[in-house]
């Protein structure tokens, strides 16, 4: 057997275990992000996250989720890996460019002591249109009535390189999430499943929020689905353009551009550990 070396690292409490490609290759990650991922007989994770060269970008990165379904974009992910390419000494540049399946993404670096301390990411203009979120309607997805095992929600839908749905609630308190959210995440009326964000609005500058990922189930934070949350705040007007978004494991500060329409996120990036697995 061989010998795989890993770093483990989060976002806001959204862990990845992540495998530096440049020097190393995974031959079924698939499997590999199922193994890894439970809490209690792996390494603990929401999936793993593969860093590897790129021809149009300083790396790309290739994301998989704990059930070893492909993900397309990940916002605390892709803080992790503009801080390890920087403090590994694989890009040395403040300012990063990664490949992702939803696009090349701009990132800055905050830099102390020698070491990425936080990362804001250009994430793009949010995508509004029904089927390129996807979901089963033409046109945008605003406060629509959704129904869900006999209960009707009003949702607003996002896609953020992968798609969102937003419920605004009085109170993220006592939700029980692991019951309703798989309901969410594989209702017809999201063909590719969904990331579902319930969202308390605190005032216009501050919202918190608990999300349901697909494919990986309620996570500590999720940065696209704190964009995703600002987007829909904003075009149900609850929000203001620049908010602060609390989740269980941390805040991330977004901003909507009204000039471009661009998404940008700011939030830590943090090392835990490395080691090695055998594969």
């Amino acid at each position: 057997m061989a010998r795989l070396r890993f770093t483990k690292m989060h976002g806001i409490g959204n862990d990845y275990v992540y495998v530096d490609c440049f020097a190393q290759t995974v031959a079924d990650p698939v499997s590999l992000a199922r193994r890894i991922s439970p809490r209690h007989t792996g390494i603990g994770s929401d999936g793993l996250i593969l860093i590897r060269p790129s021809d149009s970008a300083d790396c790309r990165m290739e994301m998989y989720n704990a059930d070893g379904s492909r993900g397309s974009m990940c916002g605390n992910g892709i803080r992790c890996i503009a801080k390890y390419v920087y403090d590994h000494g694989l890009h040395r540049s403040e300012h990063v460019r990664i490949d992702t399946d939803a696009g090349i993404k701009q990132l800055d670096l905050h830099v102390r002591g020698g070491l990425v301390r936080s990362v804001t990411v250009d994430m793009g203009e949010p995508i509004l249109d029904g089927p390129r979120i996807p979901v089963t309607a033409e046109g945008r997805v605003v406060d629509a009535p959704l129904s869900v095992d006999g209960k009707t929600y009003q949702v607003t839908c996002v896609s953020m390189g992968n798609p969102h749905c937003v419920v605004f609630v009085e109170s993220v308190h006592n939700l029980p999430l692991a019951e309703i959210g798989p309901r969410f995440e594989h209702h017809p009326f999201f063909p590719k499943g969904v990331n579902t964000e319930f969202v308390q609005v605190r005032n216009r500058c501050a919202l918190r929020m608990r999300v349901w990922e697909r494919g990986s189930g309620e996570t500590a934070a999720c940065g696209t689905g704190a964009c995703a949350a600002l987007v829909a705040a904003v075009l149900n007007d609850h929000a203001d353009r620049r908010t602060t978004v609390q989740l269980n494991g941390g805040e991330l500060e977004i901003e909507w551009r009204a000039g471009d329409s661009h998404v940008l996120m700011t939030g830590a990036a943090e090392e835990v550990f490395n080691g090695e697995i055998e594969v």
